[in-house]
């Protein structure tokens, strides 16, 4: 999603598929993220209508990915928490649902959403699948592969599917550093990126697992948004929490090269030690994760939404990371 043809002229000013454009002055790869979410919300629209066909490779680029490695489950809204899928060849998969809503965190020092420095949001190309490279160019992170989804659900609407909330989602390197904010990488935007929740509530993001710093357990940072177009403002946020890596997984690929430091930092700390997740242990923030360390991994977290409380995590500006 960050290269676009040139913008056509029209009698309001410059405009592209229909839509004039949010910076006119600018070219249409600076339109920033709410223009980059129209455009993804105008091509689903129409491939809605027409069907995929050709046009499915080019929403493929920014749509949360459908590959049967992670594949979308159907959320049953009555299971207990502890409750086990039964399989069945003729039924389909479901997902047990948390006990609660997901813990309100800290985002930390590091967001990039605009509200400690930074502003990884006000970027055209923000809104992707694949968040491994820079935007617009520049550095890709290396690290062993690893795709996580996130199921949002609805708890005001009886943990419906939360379709078309916004997540902004983001982590560290394998070095543990933080793109826009780390000694040497100020100027790279990897590890960060916004999906839409399709029909399912489903959000997937294709990236590196993360490494381990000293002081905090592995783990992937995420914001939910309303709408797409309240991205703009880090305020707007339903929900701030982190995602936590289980520990057979990070021992597996800390054992890795390209990952010095992250075994020695993960024996030194736990879940239950951990400044975020220790007040319960991230019972509600544990990724379920598949894979290897050849192949990669697969992460996926079902998170509960209530619109009816108020968020109390998001930036400090500090704190845990």
């Amino acid at each position: 999603m960050s290269t676009f043809p040139d913008p056509t002229r029209t009698p309001h000013g410059p405009a592209y598929e229909g839509r004039l454009l949010d910076r006119p002055e600018e070219e249409v790869v600076d339109q920033g993220a709410p223009f980059d979410i129209r455009t993804l919300m105008s091509r689903r629209m129409v491939l809605s209508l027409v069907g995929l066909g050709a046009g499915g490779a080019v929403l493929a680029a920014c749509a949360p990915s459908t590959s049967s490695a992670a594949s979308t489950p159907t959320v049953t809204a009555t299971a207990p928490a502890t409750a086990t899928p039964s399989p069945s060849a003729t039924t389909t998969p479901t997902t047990a649902v948390p006990a609660a809503e997901i813990p309100d965190e800290t985002a930390g020092p590091y967001p990039g959403d605009g509200s400690n420095g930074p502003d990884a949001l006000a970027d055209s190309g923000i809104v992707r699948q694949d968040i491994r490279s820079s935007i617009g160019g520049g550095s890709t992170a290396p690290g062993v592969p690893l795709t996580f989804a996130l199921n949002i659900l609805d708890m005001a609407n009886g943990d419906a599917p939360f379709a078309g909330v916004a997540v902004y989602a983001w982590h560290c390197n394998a070095a543990g550093g933080y793109s826009m904010y780390s000694s040497g990488i100020e100027d790279e935007t990897y590890l960060r990126g916004v999906q839409v929740a399709d029909a399912d509530g489903r959000v997937s993001f294709t990236s590196i697992f993360p490494g381990c710093y000293s002081g905090r357990w592995p783990h992937i940072h995420f914001e939910v948004y309303p709408t797409a177009a309240d991205v703009t403002d880090s305020a707007n946020a339903i929900a701030t929490s982190q995602i936590a890596l289980p520990q057979a997984a990070c021992e597996a690929v800390y054992a890795t090269s390209g990952y010095d430091g992250s075994a020695r930092n993960l024996a030194q700390t736990s879940l239950t030690a951990d400044t975020v997740f220790g007040d319960d242990g991230g019972a509600l923030q544990i990724a379920a994760v598949t894979g290897d360390t050849t192949k990669g991994y697969t992460a996926t977290l079902t998170v509960r939404v209530d619109t009816r409380t108020a968020p109390t995590g998001g930036s400090m500006g500090g704190g845990p990371r």
